[in-house]
């Protein structure tokens, strides 16, 4: 398969919208990085048009389209009728003119292909009496049978797309000639690859337009563009358009028109179980048909009015065109093996053991991932596609068993309140500071029932936060560090208390024991400031009569 699609690695955000959008679940994830699986892929373009980040692209091939041009043979454009719904108020005239200018030889229009087909459809229906047939003009359709239903190959009509029918009469009818068909289908792209030789290259509407603005080339509407009485086959891009340009006649036949992927693959599922005989089925796997393909879905939506456009710019009758011999109007479109190993039941059990699903009901096929079922996105792990983590339940309940680990576990206290003061959840050490038996007990109830409020009213109106705030809650005979945090992105008051009880009765007991060390120590001072007075008197009495019995004794010693 050519690479038509491909991936810009740095805009990948991990969101799983192209998973979850694509019908075949063809893309894998890797390294937190969507990657598309080109065996299992069949170039819906729902990717390219859902993905918000733009990380899928469409491979451009302008240059090599300019390197035709470059070449010197002449390069013809097969184009698209669903330009008439891209190209606002602008005939086939206005686009000649302008690609013409880019170079090219001539312009022709998609719908000539269209009626060759058309017309090999009527002939099968008529002549080789097939019980079931459908349409061969959407590549995504045949690349979906081919790959996933490949019972339903013989009900597959084996004729070229008018793409390719229009691009080989190009050829017939001018010897050198190159061929690149201009249209809103990436799917196209692989078509032209894979059947080498018919048509050369392909742009879509977007590739065409950027570039005309680099070159500089602007499509101007004629004033009046003549209706053309041949064109029928425009009306091919449209759903039910196909059947719009058949005879219908073939005796006993039922015809319809199935678009969109999911449609298809129903039907396909009905053809598969032998539910449905003697029908025609136009399928295109865009909602809408061509004028809602990718390019178009992306850029240009607007199915009613896209429609119109196309109606009225269709005509009654056939293009001129002469019809080739039906054998130069057959391809094959052999089944295409996409090799995807199946788990065992016994390893599916164990890959939704470490999803977390140990028994049916918790699977809950919730589709978040992209899957469809649990099962379903256990077998994409098994072969590679997908990684347990891509499980929102999964991961939800990994991350509260996680917290809630953590919060239930914590020595710390924690209550958070909603704006209305009211108790959202409580853990188990916050219970036990306050002696509440159950966290139902005070879940949903204002907080003023447990604990003073005033300082969440406080955090509440200044929506800053009070941390190590130290309280005592009386009623509990705790004391406390209160740290109150606001939330603001989600509205809520956090909580954490940290008890300090015990700090608090160590602290009071020492400030006690320091108070009685000073009482004591202010005693034995005192005392001793008495025993020293004392002593101080004594020694003052026993000085003075010393002083006195001296005094005399010296006089006694004068006088003699």
């Amino acid at each position: 398969m050519a690479d038509c699609l491909t991936l810009k690695k740095s805009n990948c955000k991990n969101c799983y919208k192209c998973i979850r959008h694509c019908p075949v679940k063809s893309i894998r994830f890797s390294g937190n990085q969507a990657h598309i699986i080109g065996k299992e892929c069949i170039l819906c373009g729902h990717c390219f048009v859902v993905c918000p980040q733009g990380a899928k692209e469409i491979t451009s091939e302008t240059e090599k389209v300019k390197v035709l041009i470059q070449s010197g043979d002449p390069v013809y454009v097969s184009l698209a009728p669903s330009f008439i719904a891209n190209y606002d108020g602008v005939g086939i005239g206005a686009m000649r003119e302008a690609l013409l200018k880019l170079g090219f030889a001539g312009v022709e229009e998609t719908a000539i292909g269209a009626t060759i087909v058309k017309r090999e459809y009527d002939r099968l229906l008529a002549e080789d009496g097939r019980d079931v047939l459908i349409s061969s003009c959407c590549h995504s359709v045949n690349l979906l049978i081919q790959k996933y239903f490949p019972q339903c190959l013989p009900c597959l009509a084996d004729v070229l797309s008018p793409m390719q029918a229009h691009c080989l009469d190009i050829k017939r009818r001018i010897p050198q000639a190159k061929t690149v068909f201009i249209g809103p289908c990436v799917a196209k792209k692989d078509e032209a690859a894979s059947y080498g030789g018919i048509v050369d290259g392909v742009l879509t509407f977007e590739e065409l337009t950027q570039w005309m603005g680099e070159a500089h080339v602007t499509i101007t509407p004629a004033q009046t563009e003549e209706a053309d009485p041949a064109g029928l086959a425009r009306f091919f891009p449209t759903t039910g358009g196909i059947l719009k340009t058949m005879a219908q006649n073939a005796p006993g036949y039922t015809y319809l028109a199935i678009d969109g992927v999911e449609n298809c693959i129903a039907a396909l599922r009905d053809i598969e179980s032998g539910k449905i005989h003697h029908c025609f089925i136009e399928m295109s796997a865009c909602v809408g048909s061509c004028i809602g393909g990718p390019v178009m879905e992306k850029y240009h939506r607007s199915p009613v009015k896209d429609y119109m456009a196309v109606a009225g710019f269709a005509g009654k009758e056939d293009f001129p065109v002469a019809q080739p011999d039906a054998s130069g109007l057959h391809k094959q479109m052999p089944p295409i093996d996409r090799q995807a190993a199946q788990p065992s039941e016994a390893q599916l059990r164990d890959i939704l053991r470490q999803m977390g699903k140990v028994k049916p009901s918790d699977e809950l096929n919730c589709g978040s991932c992209g899957y469809n079922t649990c099962r379903e996105k256990a077998v994409a792990i098994y072969q590679g596609k997908a990684e347990i983590s891509m499980c929102l339940p999964y991961l939800k309940d990994k991350a509260e068993s996680f917290s809630d680990s953590i919060v239930n576990n914590t020595p710390n206290g924690l209550i958070v309140l909603n704006e209305d003061l009211e108790v959202q959840q409580i853990n188990p050490a916050a219970r036990r500071i306050m002696n509440i038996r159950s966290a139902s007990d005070v879940l949903g109830d204002q907080v003023v029932r447990i604990l003073d409020p005033q300082i969440f009213i406080e955090v509440l109106n200044t929506r800053r936060s009070i941390r190590d705030r130290r309280v005592y809650l009386a009623e509990y005979m705790k004391y406390v560090e209160q740290t109150v945090l606001y939330d603001a992105e989600y509205h809520l008051l956090i909580c954490i208390m940290r008890d300090v009880t015990d700090e608090e009765d160590a602290r009071t007991k020492k400030e006690a024991i320091s108070r009685q060390t000073v009482e004591i120590a202010d005693k034995v001072v005192d005392k001793q400031m008495r025993i020293v007075q004392e002593i101080a008197s004594l020694l003052g009495e026993t000085a003075a009569e010393t002083k006195i019995a001296l005094t005399k004794l010296k006089e006694s010693i004068t006088d003699e």
